[in-house]
């Protein structure tokens, strides 16, 4: 027996299973890290000195400075082995042919009248931007994690203030490429794809 349409157009998009779990475990950190980073920008806000601007008790995490610093460092860990994990099932499983951007989709964006080829291409080249980003924030993170350990490290941001204001200034870039991602999903395969990936 056969599907019928309303049955056929209500099936969500087949995700791996391994691609979910990636992506929750992403949000998850992602939002722990941030939590607990305001706690510690709050003891020492970058921007101001001692005197700048505090985020509300209400998005923070860990109570104070030491357990900011616990939580932010514990969840660095699986943040980073995550992403880690998932750039290796990306490249065994060849999804990088589909996951970034290359010649074809510049050319696309120039040239082609097709909107969806358009708006893959787009979503390439954010999901292409985004590596040196993550790089960005996961290096100035190790740097201030691990200061006289990897001094050579912290070196090459200059003074401690720069990297403290490089590695904040990541986030609010992540969380723009997340709504981005998330929009551009929405105009590839709209909300089933989106919910594909965590149902």
């Amino acid at each position: 027996m056969t599907a019928t349409p309303a049955k056929r157009k209500a099936k969500l998009p087949s995700q791996a299973l391994l691609a979910k779990t990636f992506h929750w475990v992403n949000i998850i950190a992602l939002l722990l890290m941030m939590a607990s980073g305001l706690q510690i920008y709050n003891a020492n806000p970058v921007f101001g000195g001692r005197a700048g601007w505090d985020f509300p008790e209400l998005v923070l995490l860990g109570g104070w400075l030491a357990g900011g610093r616990a939580w932010h460092f514990a969840t660095m860990w699986v943040y980073s082995l995550n992403l880690l994990a998932y750039g290796v099932f990306v490249f065994v499983t060849r999804r990088w042919q589909h996951r970034f951007a290359s010649s074809g989709d510049l050319k696309a964006l120039r040239a082609s009248q097709n909107e969806k080829r358009k708006n893959f291409a787009k979503h390439r080249l954010v999901y292409t931007a985004i590596v040196p980003v993550l790089l960005l924030a996961i290096a100035s993170g190790l740097a201030m994690y691990k200061p006289a350990q990897l001094h050579w490290l912290a070196a090459l941001f200059g003074d401690w203030q720069t990297l403290r204001t490089v590695h904040f200034l990541t986030v609010p870039i992540v969380l723009a490429f997340t709504l981005i991602h998330s929009l551009l999903a929405l105009k590839v395969g709209n909300l089933r794809l989106i919910k594909s990936m965590f149902v």
